[in-house]
């Protein structure tokens, strides 16, 4: 195999299996190296987000999450089945961000409703990431795999810069232009 054009970790939240499926393959098309990661307790995520399991080499970390009033929407476990200080409940927002993520120059995608709200954003700076973008409303999920598709396709195949790329795939319609880049 050749070198990869690009190093991507795709997290992949509850109920966006399709979206994500659909994305790997694009990405892997497109010839960027994808590792998925499963996410399917808080743990995972934080194991993620920590650093804990994330490849050393990566150059975008995409959380593929359905959102809610600035918070990432995770699976809510029973009670027994929560591990000795794992977070509880259905949300993962700026508190668990700043408490669990150490990103370390980590250019962060999240794709999901409201996540590119200024306080979700600061947090994921504040712990360390390079950028941060995301849709800061309820966006449609179409907008959001065809504002992926083209954003990365104008950074692997085009050789834009970030800023470039995302400014083409804010500018597709109204809906990607919920789209918001935030820098450290």
């Amino acid at each position: 195999m050749s070198k990869p054009e690009l190093y991507v970790s795709l997290a992949v939240g509850p109920d966006t299996d399709m979206e994500s499926y659909a994305l790997r393959s694009i990405l892997e098309y497109f010839g960027a190296r994808v590792t998925v990661h499963w996410i399917g307790r808080p743990n995972d995520l934080i194991d993620l987000l920590s650093g804990e399991d994330r490849d050393e080499k990566i150059d975008y970390l995409i959380l593929n999450f359905h959102g809610d009033e600035g918070r990432l929407c995770i699976n809510e476990l029973g009670e027994d089945v929560y591990e000795i200080n794992e977070p509880r409940g259905e949300f993962f927002g700026p508190e668990e961000v700043m408490r669990y993520s150490k990103l370390n120059d980590t250019k962060v995608i999240a794709t999901g409703c409201t996540l590119g709200v200024e306080q979700l954003a600061s947090a994921f700076l504040k712990s360390g990431c390079h950028s941060y973008i995301a849709p800061n409303d309820y966006i449609d999920g179409t907008a959001n795999l065809m504002f992926l598709i083209r954003f990365m396709y104008e950074i692997i195949q085009n050789n834009k810069t970030q800023q470039e790329a995302f400014n083409i795939a804010k500018s597709l319609d109204e809906e990607t232009s919920m789209y918001q880049l935030y820098l450290s």
